[in-house]
């Protein structure tokens, strides 16, 4: 069997490269790198290469780009090897990922190639499906990071209040910094001003994990019962390899009574399940995407908390009560 071409394949993981020269690996990354891994094992095994060598052919693209990414070579390398002694593909594919949820993107992927594999089902459009659903992920959390961009901004400029405050009552005349370090009840502030200023910092991080957290493959079970059915299985049996599937690569299953719903509806109806499936994937994609956008309207309002319990009154501790107390102490009053 001749290799298949290497342009559209090694384009890809060079725009890639890239892109982390650039920006370095984050959330989105990983998703982005699933999702392409994804595409290109689709486009291979549509072209004819057996599932036992596919593997391989992304790991020499990954290798030959001028930049390559070290974390999807490791990756790579480790399945390839199961891939090529005959051992298993799902357990390499979690192996070789850690336990994050920045990394459930790999689980998924794996839980594709297991729920394809075992139901019969066409692993290319299988996969290919769903790359564009983790598309449609990726492009939904970078939605909420750019809605997330104005409250950060301000939130970093405001815990540099306390800072600000030192340096202008320094700028002012006043011997702020002697007052802090040279005094009991500058010793006081300092230690007061400092603790308010880190809770400050801790809480913002908080509030911001909070609106960045969110499902990281809303659904996926829909998506993988609407493969495991396009391999010919009944509904029951294809939720049953689902779930099986989820619990086997280290997935939390997701709303099951949502699917029972939609099957319950295709039954009725008389239509295919799989459309009626991939739709309520779709829709909870979107449901994921709004929400992430009100999460991110609403820390705007949350960060103002933090604001006025902690940062404001540490602007007065490290500011202006040395300034005061640097008045005090240059009219003769001691402490």
């Amino acid at each position: 069997m001749s290799r298949p071409p290497r342009g559209s394949v090694l384009d890809a993981l060079r725009s890639r490269a890239a892109r982390r020269r650039r920006g370095g690996l984050g959330a989105d990354d990983t998703v982005d790198d699933a999702a392409g891994v994804s595409e290109r094992l689709a486009v291979l095994l549509a072209a004819g290469v057996s599932p036992s060598s596919v593997w391989g052919y992304l790991l020499d693209e990954t290798e030959s780009t001028a930049a390559h990414d070290g974390l999807l070579e490791r990756r790579l390398r480790g399945v390839d090897s199961a891939a090529r002694a005959g051992d298993d593909v799902v357990s390499a594919i979690v192996t070789a990922v850690p336990r994050s949820p920045d990394d459930d993107a790999w689980r998924a992927v794996a839980a594709a190639w297991v729920v394809s594999t075992e139901a019969g089902a066409p692993l290319a459009p299988a996969l290919r499906g769903f790359a564009g659903a983790l598309r449609e992920i990726v492009q939904s959390r970078r939605e909420v990071e750019v809605a997330l961009a104005g409250p950060l901004v301000s939130s970093r400029i405001v815990l540099a209040l306390p800072l600000v405050a030192v340096g202008l009552g320094s700028a002012l005349g006043f011997d702020v910094l002697g007052v802090l370090l040279g005094s009991v009840p500058g010793f006081v502030c300092l230690a007061v001003g400092g603790a308010l200023a880190a809770i400050a910092v801790w809480w913002v991080r908080r509030l911001t994990a909070g609106a960045r957290r969110a499902d990281t493959s809303p659904g996926l079970e829909a998506d993988l019962v609407a493969i495991a059915m396009a391999g010919g299985l009944s509904a029951g049996r294809a939720v049953a390899l689902v779930d099986d599937a989820l619990v086997r690569v280290g997935l939390r299953a997701g709303d099951a009574n949502a699917i029972e719903r939609i099957l319950a509806l295709s039954r009725r109806a008389g239509v295919p399940a799989g459309d009626l499936l991939r739709s309520e994937a779709e829709a909870e994609r979107r449901r994921a995407r709004t929400e992430g956008a009100r999460r991110a309207a609403r820390l705007g309002s949350l960060l103002m908390i933090p604001l006025g319990v902690c940062v404001l009154p540490a602007f007065m501790v490290l500011g202006i009560a040395p300034m005061i107390l640097s008045l005090l102490s240059s009219t003769g009053l001691s402490w």
